[in-house]
């Protein structure tokens, strides 16, 4: 789609299956329907706004708070995340009972991602959607930098009930920087034992070509058919989940 959009179509949208090799449980499963969207000339806080409307028609629930990455770890975990360093971190690791973990993880992001999964998540969306943003820089994924903090990405999530549901980013449109985002990742899997991704070239020239700024979505529809009905578990939504495939 960001090739199209290189191409000049104007705002974009997909709906189809995706597929992942990764864990299977209440929340996941190897195939899944994904909603993705791209509008040309959005900032991140206005394609927030309208995935917060989406929710509200869909899911009848209140319209959705907004806490910084930052906000919510000094909220939840008392830590800056922006700047705690690795000790500091596993400090507040070992009071959630995860020094298991967290006493032999060398990557700083890591550890991040394992606080917030156990230390923040469970406490937000509780009552309406919660929006998450401005994720440190270093997980930036396909986000920009933020112009006024060069410490965040323009990046965001979204939970409700337990659940993420949407991952947003005010897309990067620099081809450069893409290609050096791609490789640093394949390192970080290389020192981790694990098999490198192939870099999308195709992507990168049309980056070349110049892409509008823009920002898009993707959003987990099973998770969102779950929550629309009441159900407890995906496997009530598809019509084979895998362990009935």
């Amino acid at each position: 789609m960001k090739r199209l959009l290189v191409a000049g179509c104007g705002p974009v949208f997909q709906l189809c299956r995706s597929f992942r090799n990764e864990e299977m449980g209440r929340y996941h499963n190897p195939e899944f329907t994904m909603l993705e969207w791209y509008r040309p000339h959005y900032d991140m806080y206005r394609l927030m706004n309208e995935v917060d409307d989406l929710l509200q028609q869909v899911l009848d629930c209140p319209a959705a708070e907004s806490l910084s990455y930052q906000q919510a770890f000094l909220r939840y975990l008392e830590i800056d995340p922006l700047s705690a360093d690795k000790t500091q971190l596993r400090e507040v690791a070992a009071k959630l009972d995860l020094s298991n973990v967290a006493d032999t993880e060398e990557d700083r992001d890591t550890l991040l991602q394992l606080l917030f999964t156990f230390g923040v998540e469970p406490n937000i969306g509780k009552e309406k959607p919660t929006f998450v943003y401005h994720f440190p820089a270093s997980q930036a994924s396909l986000a920009q930098i933020s112009t006024e903090d060069h410490r965040v990405a323009e990046r965001f999530e979204v939970y409700y009930k337990g659940i993420e549901l949407a991952n947003g980013f005010h897309e990067l449109t620099d081809a450069r920087e893409q290609q050096q985002r791609f490789e640093q990742d394949n390192r970080k899997r290389a020192a981790r034992g694990l098999p490198q991704h192939p870099i999308d070239q195709n992507l990168i020239e049309a980056l070349k070509v110049g892409m509008p700024d823009c920002s898009g979505v993707a959003l987990g529809v099973d998770r969102l058919v779950m929550l629309a009905l009441g159900a407890e578990t995906l496997a009530e939504v598809i019509a084979f989940s895998v362990d009935r495939a």
